[in-house]
């Protein structure tokens, strides 16, 4: 089992979104439209894959990394928390 399985209805959805938003910057350029609306399309579409990416890197260091320490080492716990605050906060910015 993967680490993201738990949200993966919630992936698949978000995915058809994105999908979707490509499909609308497809039938943008065919049609001509303005670049500022179609640069502001793009900016939507690439945010929704970024927060895409970081709820499957979290399911990530949550899952896989967090399984692979001790159950009972709190201080990795914390150090794999710290680890999730420190991508998001970099990612951010």
């Amino acid at each position: 089992m993967h680490s993201y399985t738990k949200d993966r209805p919630g992936i698949i959805s978000r995915l058809r979104k994105i999908e979707g938003q490509i499909r609308g910057l497809e039938r943008m350029i065919e049609e001509d439209s303005y670049c500022v609306d179609v640069l502001t399309q793009l900016a939507s579409a690439r945010s929704a894959l970024e927060s895409l990416g970081l709820l499957l890197l979290q399911n990530h260091i949550e899952g896989c990394m967090r399984d692979s320490l001790r159950a009972d080492d709190r201080a990795a716990t914390r150090k794999v928390d710290e680890l999730i605050a420190t991508v998001n906060r970099f990612i951010k910015t």
